[in-house]
């Protein structure tokens, strides 16, 4: 039988190993996050808690081929511009070299090697209230954002009620309209919703709507060209 100081030790020894396990998991592979703000109004929602995969776009080296930045990828960022809201959640919307068109409502995108600018079909993800009603500013006018190297462009899906690359996430004297991969926690990988204890159910207690768990690239699989 261990003696107290042995058994003291291999607490410690266990707690260390945990505290170890978490670190990893939390830095290298996925993160926890709870949403605040109705900003990506229909797709996710105020308090969900999101599990962020911090893997995919890792650069490693040798032969492991990790993921590239996608449009449609909906991500968790840091943009530096607030010190009460640090992370952001946005959806990728162009991608490096890219051209993007926002005009009367709609966005229309050029692709690094098109010589014209195609509507881009947002359908699946914004909803009625949403969608071919992106503005800057309630401005109607023409908007021409040019995605330089190793940049991306993104919004919100509440495109009218928050801000975004549109107005550089704040101010545009304060940094570019453009995020780098060095912002980029990562993308969210499930969504586990809102559990209301006081129901017992999945229901939103402001919006009265279903918040149950959407696991795995959701609404990632559709084509976003």
């Amino acid at each position: 039988m261990k003696d107290f100081t042995g058994e003291a030790l291999d607490f410690l020894k266990d707690i260390c190993i945990i505290l170890l396990i978490v670190f990893v998991l939390r830095t290298f592979l996925v993160m926890p996050f709870k949403i605040n703000g109705q900003s990506m109004y229909e797709t996710y929602y105020d308090r969900e808690f999101i599990l962020v995969d911090r893997f995919s776009y890792r650069n490693l080296p040798f032969f492991w081929q990790t993921q590239q930045v996608e449009r449609g990828d909906v991500i968790v960022f840091a943009p530096g511009v607030s010190k009460e809201r640090k992370y952001f959640i946005k959806r990728v919307i162009a991608l490096p070299w890219e051209t993007l068109k926002i005009e009367d409502g709609k966005v229309y995108l050029k692709e690094e090697w098109a010589s014209d600018f195609s509507l881009l079909d947002e359908d699946t993800y914004l909803s009625d209230e949403n969608n071919e009603k992106t503005y800057i500013k309630s401005d109607t006018s023409e908007y021409i954002y040019e995605v330089p190297e190793d940049r991306y462009f993104v919004m919100w899906d509440n495109r009218n009620h928050s801000t975004d690359s549109r107005t550089c996430f704040q101010s545009c004297s304060v940094r570019t309209n453009y995020i780098g991969p060095e912002e980029i926690i990562g993308k969210v990988l499930l969504d586990a919703g809102y559990f209301n204890f006081k129901t017992f159910s999945f229901t939103h207690p402001d919006l009265d709507i279903s918040t149950k768990p959407k696991f795995f690239s959701w609404l990632a699989e559709y084509d976003y060209q």
